[in-house]
């Protein structure tokens, strides 16, 4: 079974899927060896990686290499983000295809002009429905394993409203998509709505700092969602959590304990280590 089958018989049955966001192979590993069915691949995280904010600044490339090397590292499926898909139904293909050739058991897409913004932002712009919808087209048409998920993501609210969100993510679903992402809701009381309104599954954006609420995730799933990614979740604590060690040594002069007491043969277990001793013992 592939993990795109997987993850679509998961969003058809059981549990609610929790996804919380890596950035890289570490966190994806930590994300897994936490015990979630999921990861994933934020693309303001990505961003951040590199040096930028999540302002459309990364390329294809750059998306494609970190979704794979990502996928690569885990056993569990990797819902990527693609942003825009890079440009016109061209890009679009050449972008699913892409993603499809690293593992990739679900893509991304949104309806935002380019370049694009962090959601949580001001001053987005978005594309017209008949645009969004060839983007979602031509993903679907791309797409060489069926059950390879496209979610579908609207930035709309911000910019023409809650209805129109709600119409457009409809008519992505309509157009193919298998996924409903509605970005940046602004009331428990929207986040309530979604569920009902949307003509399919719908996942939800958990962070904190944004335009959101931010509900305990067992209400998120009683409210009918099927996916609830953290895109920022390790990202945040690691800003917070290496200001504060930083800073501890710049004034103790001090090698500060990591938390957790974290040893060095842990940290590289964490990473592998104990799979590939088992290689190099086995040619001894």
């Amino acid at each position: 079974m592939s993990l795109g089958t997987k993850l679509r018989r998961d969003i058809e049955s059981g549990p609610m899927i929790v996804a919380p966001g890596a950035y890289d192979c570490i966190t994806a590993k930590l994300i897994e060896q936490a015990g979630y069915g999921a990861v994933y691949m934020s693309g303001g995280c990505t961003a951040a990686m590199l040096g930028f904010p999540d302002y459309g600044l990364t390329t294809m490339t750059e998306m494609v290499d970190n979704a794979g090397r990502i996928a690569g590292a885990v056993n569990v499926p990797v819902i990527a983000d693609a942003d825009t898909g890079f440009g016109n139904e061209l890009n679009v293909t050449r972008t699913m295809r892409e993603y499809e050739l690293r593992g990739i058991a679900a893509i991304q897409i949104e309806d935002q002009g380019f370049p694009k913004r962090c959601g949580h932002l001001e001053g987005k712009e978005i594309v017209p429905l008949k645009e969004f919808l060839t983007r979602i087209r031509a993903a679907v048409a791309a797409r060489r394993d069926p059950d390879t998920l496209i979610v579908a993501r609207t930035d709309a609210r911000s910019v023409a409203g809650f209805n129109e969100s709600i119409d457009r993510l409809n008519a992505a679903l309509d157009a193919g998509a298998d996924v409903a992402f509605f970005e940046a809701q602004q009331s428990v009381q929207e986040t309530e709505q979604i569920p009902r309104l949307i003509h399919g599954p719908c996942l939800l954006n958990v962070t904190r700092g944004g335009k959101s609420p931010v509900p305990d995730l067992r209400q998120v799933e009683d409210m009918g969602y099927r996916i609830a990614i953290l895109p920022g979740l390790l990202l945040m604590h690691i800003i917070g959590s290496c200001r504060q060690i930083l800073k501890e040594a710049r004034d103790t002069r001090t090698h500060p304990v990591p938390l957790g007491d974290i040893s060095i043969p842990e940290m590289w277990r964490v990473v592998g280590a104990d799979g590939w001793d088992a290689v190099q013992a086995k040619y001894k």
